[in-house]
């Protein structure tokens, strides 16, 4: 697919610092008859101040190269006010309802005619693969004007209660598992309701962060109870694949995404 020029633009949709986002979308290069998909990118590392959207920049200009309209977010994390759960989880809900209006506001009007906002994917890294299942479910996978078709969830934290150890999971919660053993299990995208979108657990073979049994064990439990998944794992590569714009995770990713 030949590529095309890009344009990005910073949008708010909230009044926190850390509420904002970049819409990236092609300039040029997309056929008038085109279909172009929406994507929603969730930035991963530890839900902390660490790291910010810009890790996931590169992945978002080639996704928009390839055609979509990227919409990489910010949202708020632990190290700053407002961040930790939930209130982190409910900034990443926020930011997809910004679909609604903020989003194709920003767009010109011959790309949001062609936008087909009933197929919008959800993309999410490590800690953003958390966040993507977990506010697709609470959204039952719908906007008041989008529906979420994809998740994708990029060696993702799938499984909090299992993981309730890690230090950045309780740092993320705030308290110990055995004190909150609620809010773990509330948060935890194998613990939720089947939603209509199908997700893909996308994991790097040889990850040593998050290992892939986490996303074979999610997979397995809640296709059990009716939620549309799978599990495809990409060999011969480690966690930050993803962000790396030339690896064969990121080339599955462009796959899955139809791009």
């Amino acid at each position: 697919m030949k590529k095309c020029a890009v344009h990005r633009t910073k949008i708010e949709y909230g009044s926190a610092p850390s509420q904002f986002g970049h819409v990236y979308h092609p300039v040029d290069g997309v056929a008038s008859d085109a279909s172009v998909r929406p994507v929603v990118l969730i930035h991963g590392g530890y839900w902390t101040t660490e790291f910010g959207l810009t890790i996931e920049t590169a992945i978002a200009r080639l996704f928009a190269e390839r055609g979509a309209v990227v919409w990489n977010i910010e949202y708020r994390r632990v190290g700053e006010p407002g961040g930790g759960w939930p209130t982190t989880g409910r900034d990443v809900v926020a930011a997809i309802r910004a679909l609604d209006g903020p989003v194709p506001a920003a767009l010109p009007a011959e790309v949001a005619e062609r936008v087909d906002w009933g197929s919008v994917a959800v993309v999410g890294h490590s800690a953003g693969g958390q966040l993507a299942v977990w506010s697709v479910s609470q959204l039952r996978a719908r906007t008041d004007t989008c529906a979420i078709s994809t998740v994708i969830a990029q060696s993702a934290a799938l499984d909090l209660e299992a993981g309730a150890d890690r230090p950045s999971i309780r740092g993320l919660m705030g308290r110990p598992a055995d004190e909150i053993p609620h809010r773990y299990r509330d948060a935890s995208p194998l613990c939720q309701e089947p939603f209509e979108a199908h997700v893909v657990a996308l994991h790097a073979a040889d990850d040593t962060a998050i290992p892939v049994e986490s996303s074979r064990r999610y997979v397995e439990a809640v296709t059990a109870r009716g939620q549309s998944a799978e599990l495809i794992v990409v060999p011969g590569e480690g966690h930050d694949a993803f962000v790396d714009p030339r690896s064969a995770s990121t080339r599955q990713t462009v796959r899955l995404l139809g791009l």
